[in-house]
C-alpha cells in the first residue's frame, strides 16, 4: 500500500508542475493585461478537476473492486 501511495502523491506533484507549465506557456502567449485572466482559467481548472476527482474518481479509483476493476463505493453522492 506505501508503494502506491507514493506513485500517487509523485503523480500528483507531476500534474501541479504541469499546471504552473501551462500557466506560463499561455500566459507568454497572450497579451500582458490579459495574464491575469488566464491565470485565473488554469486556477479554474485545477479547482474543477479536484472536485470531479473528489465526487467520482475518487470511488472508482479506491473503491471496494467490483469485478477487479472499478471501484463501488467512496463515491461524494453516496
Amino acid at each position: 500500500m506505501t508503494i502506491d501511495t507514493l506513485w500517487l502523491m509523485f503523480g500528483t506533484i507531476l500534474v501541479l508542475i504541469m499546471q504552473a507549465g501551462f500557466l506560463c506557456f499561455e500566459s507568454g502567449l497572450t497579451r500582458t493585461k490579459n495574464s491575469i485572466n488566464v491565470a485565473m482559467k488554469n486556477l479554474a481548472d485545477l479547482v474543477v478537476t479536484f472536485m470531479v476527482w473528489w465526487a467520482i474518481g475518487f470511488g472508482l479509483a479506491f473503491g471496494d473492486s467490483w469485478g477487479g476493476t472499478l471501484g463501488t463505493n467512496y463515491f461524494l453522492l453516496l
